[in-house]
């Protein structure tokens, strides 16, 4: 059986009970610990313990934070669950607009369109209904377009701690997954926004 301290145990309990990642702080707020560092450790030893033993479940850093998942080979069962959200399924033209979101945000429509080659304000609306993509503010540019970016949730749904976890590009045009041409194959902003 687990030996958990009782500051382990408050971990766990918060864990389990949360329905969105944790930042580090929040945990210690919400445990009675000293600080992040120490919620960190304890989540850390958490997931050693959960290996050692085989357990079902991990402790994963998603979205800024961290959130008690299913580890992926169980996931066949988990969906069986009527009280379990299915999986998002995106159309192949959904997918790269949100790639081309993903890779190139805070971006405009028009950028989009421009990279895609066609119109793509159904695409967004989609995204945006299934809370992947935001409006994340006005464009300077003649007329004030809609800036659009992805959303804390989008990391959370493909395991992403920050953007910066992303597959490089050109990393993924190698392996047959991207065209040398492919609108996806584009470089990570400079202006990305990690935290909204």
């Amino acid at each position: 059986m687990l030996d958990l301290t009782e500051a382990t145990k408050r971990v766990e309990a918060i864990l389990f009970l949360m329905r969105q990642p944790l930042a580090s702080r929040k945990i210690s707020q919400m445990a009675g610990l000293e600080d992040g560092t120490q919620a960190r450790t304890i989540i850390r030893e958490l997931n050693s313990r959960y290996d050692q033993v085989g357990q079902a479940f991990q402790v994963k850093r998603v979205a800024g934070g961290y959130q008690m998942l299913t580890r992926p080979q169980f996931s066949r069962w988990i969906r069986m669950l009527d009280h379990v959200p299915g999986t998002v399924r995106l159309s192949t033209p959904a997918l790269e607009t949100l790639t081309v979101v993903a890779y190139r945000q805070p971006i405009i429509k028009a950028e989009i369109e421009a990279i895609r080659g066609v119109t793509c304000g159904e695409m967004l609306r989609q995204l945006l209904e299934k809370g992947l993509v935001k409006i994340a503010g006005r464009s300077p540019e003649l007329g004030r377009p809609f800036l659009y970016a992805t959303t804390k949730q989008f990391l959370s749904r493909y395991g992403l701690n920050r953007l910066s976890d992303l597959p490089d590009a050109a990393e993924l045009c190698g392996q047959g997954l991207l065209e040398e041409n492919d609108p996806a194959n584009l470089p990570l902003a400079e202006s990305t926004t990690e935290e909204t």
